[in-house]
């Protein structure tokens, strides 16, 4: 943590409006260290993380850094032309640790904007912007959170962060996973290729992450507000679960190779030491925004069963499925989130990485019904456990967010888990990819009466983009963004639908 409160030396930086765009860097080094932008993360009301890596190669070994610590400086601002420094000092990047910097600003102020910046090697970075907590329990009139992931670098352009960037109004991003693909190149789009093969050692991580993160649109969604970040199953490996890796079950290979993942996916990510990798580690954690919306991140991979019936979905071959010691989540995690959902006042957020509702995922002309096993379709006992951890407590105030899917969908999970057309028990909103799936269409060829198989859910579309969430006290809007292509720069940004959901009445309604 930055411990005086002296200024940053360096040139002046150019404004910024409330929590905008990049605005220009200034000083000067030969080399740039600050290739992979800035960004900040776990908000607090008083206070947030401000990250960056030091990397002025990115896809050299070390980011072109030598193996040794290196001085850096950062601090943040009340004002974005930094005359008003509200905590500063220096830092040292260290080797172990890919010359990443995760400095915890505390001490300020509820519920306004910050700007930040840091200083390496009289080079300055870009300028961030992040907004802290309300205070606890306080009234907030209304709350603007988006809801992204699933960013595949071979599949497409980034240009929905691009987007995201420039949302006028925004006070945090929830990344539900998926921030890099592990895997090795696949000739997709010659524009767009993964440098280096398969991920499997640390290092073989960090240049994934670096290749990612110099991407300008995903810098400037960084800068533009603080994320709060979960991870999936690639950032490991796809569809890992606990300690199974997907092709060589639970190997020492597996688990160093997870090891090296988490611990590069801490290296690039804005969250704060208490999530550094170790045998205690909890990556779920909780954020109240006042008295208005309580957010629980969940960990749906580190704890839950090993998937089952993978290579076939379909409910007749997949009975054991149901047996009750099946969890997503593990037992610590189910009691944290218990404890945490006894809150009756506001909004109640479950922000996680896969598809909660029941789903029949059969393609049309099919007979039987199809179940992933790859979300919570994979682990129906569990699924039983969160729908009676709502219903016991009468809440009628939650929302599940999801991804991993490549699609957006609205609907809800319904009381009857068996029964798709009982009422409503709580509303969920899955956020389609950034790029994953490549530019898409309004529904997938084999999806064409998807829905006359699921009458509890309202939209399902292929297309890329993100989710943009409008809370206040009586309503939460879900503003479905899509793209017009990914294949190529610039692509058109538009807002397909809006849901809405009704404080008291589970289930979202078009608007």
């Amino acid at each position: 943590m930055l411990l005086d409160r002296r200024a940053l030396v360096g040139a002046s930086i150019g404004l910024l409006g409330a929590c905008s765009t990049l605005s220009g860097r200034a000083g000067a080094m030969r080399r740039d260290p600050f290739t992979l932008g800035v960004a900040s993360g776990d908000p607090a009301p008083d206070g947030f993380v401000i990250w960056t890596r030091l990397a002025p190669d990115p896809l050299a070994p070390a980011g072109g850094m030598a193996p040794a610590p290196a001085a850096g400086a950062g601090g943040g601002a009340a004002d974005p032309a930094f005359r008003r420094i509200v905590q500063s000092g220096e830092a040292l990047a260290m080797p172990q640790e890919a010359h990443s910097l995760h400095v915890e600003l505390a001490g300020l102020s509820p519920q306004r904007p910050y700007w930040y910046r840091f200083q390496a090697g009289g080079s300055v970075s870009d300028v961030g912007c992040a907004r802290t907590l309300p205070a606890p329990g306080a009234l907030v009139d209304r709350l603007h959170i988006a809801s992204v992931g699933c960013h595949d670098y071979e599949s497409g352009f980034f240009t929905a962060f691009g987007h995201l960037a420039r949302e006028p109004l925004l006070d945090a991003v929830f990344h539900y996973g998926d921030y890099i693909y592990e895997f090795g190149r696949r000739a997709r789009n010659p524009l767009r290729i993964h440098a280096g093969d398969e991920t499997v050692t640390l290092e073989d991580y960090r240049r994934r992450y670096a290749q990612y993160k110099a991407d300008p649109d995903l810098r400037a969604a960084h800068a533009r507000a603080a994320f709060i970040c979960s991870f999936d199953d690639h950032e490991v490996d796809d569809n890992w679960a606990a300690e199974w890796g997907k092709d060589g079950g639970a190997t020492a290979a597996f688990a160093a190779r997870k090891a090296a993942a988490l611990q590069a996916w801490y290296e690039h990510m804005p969250v704060r030491r208490a999530l550094r990798p170790g045998s205690g580690t909890r990556y779920f954690r909780r954020f109240d925004f006042g008295a208005l919306m309580r957010m629980h991140v969940l960990d749906t991979r580190s704890c839950r069963s090993n998937q089952l019936c993978e290579a076939r979905g379909d409910d007749l071959v997949c009975e054991e499925r149901d047996d009750p010691a099946r969890t997503m989540l593990g037992a610590p995690q189910e009691a944290w989130l218990a404890e945490g959902m006894d809150r009756e006042p506001g909004w109640h957020f479950i922000a996680q990485q896969v598809l909660m509702l029941p789903f029949d995922v059969r393609a049309d002309g099919a007979d039987a019904a199809v179940r992933s096993t790859d979300n919570w379709n994979g682990y129906p006992a569990a699924r039983r456990r969160m729908a009676a951890l709502i219903a016991d407590r009468q809440l009628t105030n939650v929302v599940i967010g999801s991804g991993d899917m490549h699609q957006h969908l609205a609907g809800y999970l319904p009381t009857d888990l068996d029964d798709p057309l009982s009422p409503p028990l709580a509303s969920e909103f899955l956020a389609t990819s950034i790029t994953s799936g490549g530019t898409g269409s309004p529904r997938q060829p084999h999806q064409l009466h998807t829905l006359d198989h699921n009458p509890h859910v309202k939209l399902l579309n292929n297309q890329r983009g993100y989710q943009l969430y409008r809370v206040d006290a009586r309503h939460w809007w879900a503003d479905m963004k899509v793209l017009d292509q990914v294949d190529r720069p610039r692509g058109r940004l538009a807002n397909l639908a809006t849901y809405v959901v009704e404080q008291g009445r589970p289930g979202p309604i078009l608007s």
